[in-house]
């Protein structure tokens, strides 16, 4: 053997020793991101963009990972779970006005009426008032997405004006203010998980439900439902939402989440008007008969909400005068 030849023998075995003594080399933490979306939905798609994008942008630093159809529960269980710290991200959006009052402005009818307008929302309102509110329950947002513009189906009849909601057993999130909105138009609004909207529409338990195109569709609604009232009557934002766990993570992995979700916030804007118009050519052709409502009906049978919000909610009636603002 060589001089040379033991030389090299020698830092082989000093490297493989020092290979052993270091252990494996870890990866990046995996980030749990659930949501409640079937797959097509708005939100499937504006998760999955953003997964990839976050990925490319993290490397070996940590992956994400999308659970959508509520397979790691409910918003309800999801938002416990980011306070547990077992989960890491989710896109809440109605349950919100269930976490902090102010959220509740976005469960105000008819206050909403343009993407353009919600754009100024989320920049001058949402992250000034609401972020704070979310952190002071526990929980942090990093970007406003969108869940949409919600419309109202059923097996009943056209819904044009709020009389022919009476008596209506229609499904709503679990959010106090939907509820309230619902029963000042004369319906039985009757809280449900999303999840289970489908079997309650197929088995009677409840004649209707609102949601937005981008989940009515992807959810087969239009398999159990004969009418659809175009009635926009809210406006819901998505919310990408950390908890315990995000204190976890190391800082460089917690801006690229927040720049990734900061940048999908125009792309999902561009999603749901995309998907509003393919969805609602989608459901004519398969047999819902479509009409649109009395919108100023509605907006005058509103008014005993608007004044319950302005009553109850801190600096209530401030915020629905800016919002109107921006229109």
């Amino acid at each position: 053997m060589t001089k040379l030849t033991r030389k090299t023998l020698c830092a082989l075995a000093l490297t493989a020793m020092a290979s052993v003594f270091a252990g494996p080399v870890m990866a990046g933490p995996t980030i749990k991101f659930g949501h409640v979306g079937q797959p097509g939905s708005l939100m499937d798609k504006t998760v999955t963009e953003f997964a990839k994008r976050a990925n490319e942008a993290l490397g070996d630093k940590a992956e994400v990972k999308v659970f959508g159809s509520s397979q790691l529960g409910g918003d309800s269980e999801m938002l416990k779970k980011l306070k547990l710290g077992t989960i890491d991200l989710s896109l809440p959006s109605t349950i919100m006005s269930s976490v902090a009052p102010p959220f509740a402005l976005f469960e105000m009818p008819f206050l909403i009426d343009s993407r353009e307008q919600m754009t100024k929302v989320r920049d001058q309102i949402v992250r000034k008032d609401m972020y704070p509110a979310a952190e002071g329950r526990g929980y942090k947002i990093i970007g406003v997405w969108e869940n949409g513009f919600r419309n109202i189906t059923n097996n009943k009849r056209p819904i044009n004006k709020p009389a022919d909601l009476d008596g209506i057993k229609l499904r709503t999130p679990k959010g106090v203010w939907r509820v309230k909105m619902f029963k000042s138009y004369g319906a039985n609004p009757t809280p449900l998980a999303y999840s289970e909207v489908f079997v309650a529409l197929q088995t009677g338990v409840v004649d209707g439900q609102e949601n937005p195109l981008a989940q009515i569709y992807p959810a087969r609604l239009y398999e159990v439902q004969d009418y659809l009232s175009m009635s926009r009557h809210v406006y819901t934002p998505a919310y990408v939402t950390a908890g315990r766990s995000w204190q976890r993570l190391p800082k460089d992995v917690q801006k690229i989440l927040i720049d990734t979700a900061v940048e999908m916030e125009p792309v999902a804007l561009e999603y749901g008007a995309a998907l509003d118009d393919e969805l609602l050519a989608k459901l004519k052709d398969a047999g819902m008969k479509v009409n649109d409502i009395d919108r100023d009906a509605f907006i005058k049978a509103s008014e005993p909400v608007y004044k319950e919000f302005a009553d109850e909610v801190d600096n209530g009636q401030a915020l629905i005068d800016q919002v109107r603002s921006l229109q």
